[in-house]
């Protein structure tokens, strides 16, 4: 049994930390800037996030390595400095999770590549692959607890962090984003992610959904994970409410009041680790951490109680577009079918 899976036998459910960078921007990182940097040109600021963190109730921190593989970082002609940059940002969670007298697992963030993978884009599969496993390398060099994929929407590049981790002994999580019409960006729906467990090479100890376009749509995405799939541990990790432009600025409307009751939510429905993700500071969080502590179990929710109570779907379904889709599917699996006949 993992450290991840030990801890949330004996909890029942974990918190989750809040968001990177929307943080650090309060911290004066600009925006175009490589927040990974920071691992090494700003460590004290990221100790203070970290550190912000484990005081509002963290069990588990994500490192600042979101965008630390070789793809995003030659865009700020930092590519040869993934594994140093990994290592740093386990290091200084590491550190801050040691001042405390609980436990608090260090969770290696690993976001998308950045890249189109083909057809569709220039990148292959065993680039993905690779541009992975060398940043996973850094993680565990660091002393991660668990390797922790945020932010995911194609098919597959999840199947290749999954082949990826499959050389080193630590947990794998998954998280999609589920911020269009109900499904990733590249069209996957929710259910879809569960679906996929037996195609990865490394079957992840949890799966779930984190950022998006609010708590509401995240909520959503999850009650179709958990319902497909009872059994699995699932990881609710939304943004902090809406986001709304004010100017030049990215603006979250959630309070700390909406994230507490989103977190009674997310229990009620099946998850067993919840954070925040954008817009998400330690006095959210801090009241999650209440929320988690003082939550009755409750039937599980309605998508129309989760409505009432969280607010309205920022992206709700298609469902005239998936019926067509589906019926089209159904079509053409008819025409093949009867092809075979023919022949």
């Amino acid at each position: 049994m993992s450290k991840l899976e030990d801890l949330l036998s004996r909890k029942g459910a974990l918190l989750a930390d809040g968001a990177t960078g929307t943080n650090l921007f309060e911290m004066g990182l600009v925006s175009g800037d490589a927040p990974e940097l920071w691992n090494t040109d700003e460590p004290d600021k990221i100790r203070a996030l970290h550190r912000s963190f484990v005081e509002a109730g963290a069990d588990i921190i994500l490192t600042n390595t979101f965008g630390c593989n070789r793809h995003r970082l030659k865009l700020h002609q930092a590519e040869g400095r993934v594994k140093e940059l990994n290592i740093a940002g386990v290091e200084l969670a590491r550190e801050i999770a040691a001042t405390v007298d609980r436990e608090v697992l260090i969770a290696g963030s690993i976001g998308p590549t950045g890249e189109l993978f083909q057809p569709l884009g220039a990148l292959s599969y065993e680039e993905g692959v690779e541009a992975f496993r060398e940043q996973m390398e850094g993680l565990v060099e660091g002393g991660a607890d668990v390797l922790w994929a945020e932010t995911m929407s194609a098919v597959e590049e999840m199947k290749a962090v999954a082949e990826a981790a499959q050389g080193f002994d630590l947990p794998l999580v998954i998280t999609a984003s589920f911020d269009t019409a109900g499904k990733t960006m590249m069209g996957l729906p929710p259910k879809g992610l569960g679906d996929l467990q037996a195609e990865f090479a490394c079957t992840p100890v949890a799966i779930g959904s984190n950022c998006g376009v609010g708590a509401s749509d995240l909520l959503a995405a999850i009650m179709e994970i958990t319902e497909a799939y009872p059994d699995a541990i699932v990881v609710a990790k939304a943004n902090c409410g809406i986001p709304q432009i004010q100017g030049d600025e990215v603006v979250y409307t959630g309070t700390p009041e909406l994230m507490a009751r989103y977190t009674h939510k997310a229990l009620d429905a099946g998850a067993r680790i919840i954070g925040g993700c954008c817009g998400t500071s330690a006095q959210h969080l801090a009241e999650m951490r209440k929320a988690i502590d003082n939550h009755e179990i409750g039937d599980r929710p309605t998508l129309d109680e989760v409505l009432s109570d969280i607010g309205p779907l920022v992206s709700p379904p298609n469902k005239a577009a998936d019926a067509a889709r589906a019926e089209s599917e159904e079509s053409a699996s008819g025409g093949r079918r009867r092809g075979r006949r023919r022949a």
